[in-house]
């Protein structure tokens, strides 16, 4: 007997629930590559600012910012872990629909103390090499353009089933 149930999801593709299951999780995979790397990035650079000799003329604020930014990147490192120590965990469980869909809400956590830490980092160094006005300002942008990045991607109502000519004409 065949595992196949012919299921149609919601965006009109014949997979069953272990198929969709799979695409879904690689497709998360995807998404934690691009973040790690962006967060593997910043780290490094908030880890080489330590150790240059300018760091010393930081003061209270920006080493303030500064220490929050790094415990932002261990944050977004750790976001990024859950999903790939979760799916080790229930690895030949049968549990993958569970998994996508923890994995998706560590994986939304996570790009959001990515954006925070990307408008922090820009923020620190607007301030540290112009003045603390033109780092509020970055700070300000920063988080002004993750937030229309969220509200332009937001998802729309959900369909009730695949899209033909006639409904996308309606």
């Amino acid at each position: 007997m065949s595992e196949r149930s012919n299921d149609v999801s919601p965006d009109g593709r014949d997979e069953s629930a272990n198929e969709r299951a799979d695409r879904n999780w690689n497709e998360i995979l995807q998404e934690l590559r691009v973040t790690q790397t962006g967060t593997q990035l910043i780290s490094g650079f908030l880890l080489a600012v330590a150790f240059q000799s300018r760091f010393e003329d930081l003061d209270s604020y920006q080493l303030g910012l500064y220490l929050t930014l790094v415990a932002l990147a261990a944050a977004a490192t750790f976001l990024g872990l859950v999903p790939v120590v979760l799916h080790r965990s229930r690895f030949r469980r049968h549990q993958k629909g569970d998994v996508v869909q923890i994995a998706h809400r560590y994986l939304i956590a996570n790009t959001l103390v990515v954006s925070l830490l990307v408008a922090g980092v820009s923020s620190l160094i607007f301030d540290f090499t112009l003045s603390r006005v033109a780092g509020f300002v970055a700070l300000g942008l920063g988080v002004g353009a993750g937030v229309a990045l969220w509200a332009v991607t937001r998802p729309g109502p959900r369909a009730s089933g695949p899209r033909s000519s006639a409904s996308a004409s309606a």
